[in-house]
């Protein structure tokens, strides 16, 4: 903290910290050794892109930039309900763990172009998909701002009639971060623990 946000009794917000993405392939072995999940080879990039006539713009913009910088993966894209756009890279699960090394450092690139081109505001999280053999699937999603992850499992299959569509499995979220305790910067307040349920791959 600085003089001035001293003097102003305001604190600043922690830095994203891009590089705790390579940890993720370790955290991988860990959960495919104590959980059974693997990594699907699907990972995105959720970014908040302005609305009304600019929103195009700002897609191709995006696209270009990625398509110009030989770090970054090939990226389609995607809205989901709620507004907000992702960037996917859909790899090869077969080639797990290696892949997910790859899927990470995609991800790493997709951030840092956009990131060092002036969009990070508008970056929020990272998602890499894990599943099981019983179709669970759960997102380790990476929170831009906090630089910290969780765990968002979301509740699959046919919803019956009164079925929340909004369920999640809170006991595979908690395995989760009781697995990867150590392999990463998890999110201490469960409050930011928010439902990416228009996540690709979930």
């Amino acid at each position: 903290m600085g003089l001035w946000d001293a003097i102003t009794g305001r604190s600043r917000a922690p830095q994203p910290n891009l590089d705790a993405l390579f940890a993720v392939p370790s955290a991988a072995i860990a959960l495919e050794t104590e959980l059974g999940l693997h990594a699907t080879g699907v990972g995105s990039v959720c970014f908040r892109a302005p609305g009304g006539a600019a929103y195009a713009d700002t897609e191709a913009e995006i696209l270009a930039l990625l398509r110009d910088d030989e770090r970054a993966p090939e990226v389609t894209t995607t809205t989901d309900s709620f507004g907000y756009t992702w960037l996917v890279i859909d790899g090869d699960p077969a080639a797990a763990p290696a892949d997910t090394e790859a899927l990470c450092t995609g991800l790493h690139a997709v951030n840092t172009t956009l990131a060092d081109q002036g969009f990070a505001t508008g970056l929020l999280c990272t998602v890499v998909v894990f599943g099981d053999s019983a179709q669970r699937r759960v997102g380790l999603v990476y929170l831009y701002k906090q630089g910290t992850f969780y765990p968002f499992a979301p509740v699959r299959g046919h919803l019956g009639q009164g079925a929340d569509p909004l369920a999640r499995d809170n006991l595979l979220e908690l395995s989760v971060r009781d697995v990867l305790t150590g392999e990463l910067p998890l999110e201490p307040d469960l409050t930011r623990w928010l439902g990416v349920y228009g996540a690709p791959g979930l």
